[in-house]
């Protein structure tokens, strides 16, 4: 299975890309550049960009492991994204609004019921509530995989709370302060303006009657969350309010604040608490991470919480195998960026065929994220596939499965020199009275040789993305 390097593709040598990077690099003494990923590491620990691992005997958090060859992409091949981007995020809010009211994307038979109605994902509480602006997606991340010159491939969509746009930033931020005099070569559009759009397109979301600079906060778990760090970054960068749920009330029909002048009203909330904690009197009745009430206050039309309670049935991996019908249904053309090939283990053809090739085979929890509960064929040991299959047997349905792509390289900077590692990228799309993609995103790579793997929770490591402004 051949692997297309995004830097030098065999028999091709140097994409153009590159060229710029390339000539500062080839300037460059390797004991310099060592050092300098010693110095992004210093710069990382002081600014306290770290998460944790959920399950892990060592609890301590861990520093997200930077690369500091940048991913490049053209402009050219940037705009091509963008548009199927867009077009995939005007379909999965039309389908939330579709699937909460009418369903006529069920009527007209292109989904089976049983996908929605059965889905954990799929909240009644929604059923008949339109949010303010008609949007139930406010921030997406899009994971998208190539595995050649023009093939590239959504490989998940992210609509429930999607993280690691703090890193983006970060990752930005720290290759700028190391190495100032490459940006002067290589003309590079900006990302570090994330946060500013983030409050606008908020803003721009609020509900009727709100002021036109409403008062916005993020919610938060709290400091033990895997992504604190991300929630405090955002909320500092745009300049609002960082709260949890114990400093929240509805107070006169109202979602408030404590603040030491009381308590005031808050318009808009990025929430970064998942549907079930959101409201113990309407979801989970033991959670204490979210706001008693805050339901009823949001029914009334009195607040705007992004992403919308149930947006997460978007990101579910059994619908995101009928995304090319659904990109169809709403927006009545073929997608321009293509699904990977995906079994539904709940269908007994799909899962005998799933059984039979496990070894061949990644396996995703329909539900999972992170990298977490989920099988890569190739790489895991008789002993690993054998308990995978028992775990399969007794629940189909929770599974679906992919073959195992030969995801695109880049290269990273080893006691050698540059190596290749497989990569994924994640842009964040902003949703409100328009969209807005910030030009870049989320690299994150396999740090190791030969690894399919990229999630930092599983040993990944991130990089700095580039699209060039030409």
């Amino acid at each position: 299975m051949s692997v297309f390097d995004e830097m030098r593709p065999a028999g091709i040598g140097l994409r153009h890309p590159y060229e710029g990077y390339d000539r500062w690099y080839q300037q460059q003494d390797a004991k310099r550049l060592t050092e300098k990923m010693r110095d992004a590491e210093v710069v990382f620990r002081k600014t306290g960009i770290t998460f944790a691992v959920y399950g892990d005997d060592d609890a301590h958090e861990r520093l997200i492991p930077f690369d500091v060859v940048p991913r490049i992409i053209s402009g050219a091949e940037w705009r091509r994204l963008t548009q199927g981007i867009e077009q995939r995020v005007h379909a999965l809010n039309a389908f939330l609004d579709d699937i909460y009211h009418r369903q006529e994307i069920v009527r007209a038979g292109r989904i089976p019921r049983q996908l929605i109605a059965g889905n954990a994902a799929f909240l009644p509480e929604m059923i008949g509530m339109r949010p303010p602006g008609g949007v139930y997606t406010h921030i997406i991340g899009i994971d998208i995989v190539r595995i050649s010159e023009n093939d590239f491939y959504v490989l998940e969509d992210n609509a429930r709370t999607p993280s690691g746009v703090s890193y983006m930033i970060e990752n930005r931020e720290t290759m700028m302060q190391l190495f100032p005099e490459l940006f002067q070569q290589v003309k590079v559009r900006p990302v570090e303006n994330y946060p500013q759009l983030l409050r606008q397109s908020l803003a721009a979301s609020r509900p009727a009657g709100a002021p036109d600079d409403p008062t916005i906060a993020v919610l938060t778990p709290g400091s033990f969350n895997s992504a604190y760090f991300e929630h405090a970054f955002l909320a500092d960068q745009m300049g609002v309010q960082l709260v949890e749920g114990q400093d929240l009330r509805v107070v006169d029909g109202h979602v408030a604040m404590r603040t030491t002048k009381g308590y005031k009203r808050i318009d808009v909330l990025y929430r970064r608490v998942d549907d079930a904690f959101l409201d113990p009197l309407t979801f989970n009745p033991d959670s204490i991470l979210g706001v008693p009430g805050i339901m009823d206050a949001y029914r009334a039309g009195r607040i705007t919480i992004a992403n919308a309670p149930g947006a997460g049935i978007a990101d579910d991996k059994a619908v995101y195998s009928y995304m090319p019908e659904i990109i169809e249904f709403y927006t009545g053309r073929k997608p321009i960026l293509g699904n990977i090939q995906t079994w539904r283990c709940s269908d007994a053809d799909s899962y005998a065929y799933v059984k039979e090739h496990l070894h061949e085979l990644v396996v995703k929890e329909v539900h999972g994220s992170g990298g977490y509960g989920m099988l890569v064929g190739p790489a895991a040991s008789k002993a690993e596939i054998e308990a995978f299959s028992r775990k399969l047997g007794a629940n189909p349905s929770n599974y679906i499965a992919q073959p195992t792509l030969s995801l695109s390289t880049c290269p990273i900077l080893t006691a050698n020199g540059l190596a290749p590692r497989h990569v994924d990228l994640r842009p964040f799309v902003l949703v409100s009275d328009k969209i807005q993609i910030v030009p870049g995103g989320l690299t994150r790579v396999a740090l190791k040789d030969g690894s399919l793997v990229v999630n930092s929770s599983q040993g990944g490591g991130t990089k700095d993305t580039w699209v060039l402004d030409d």
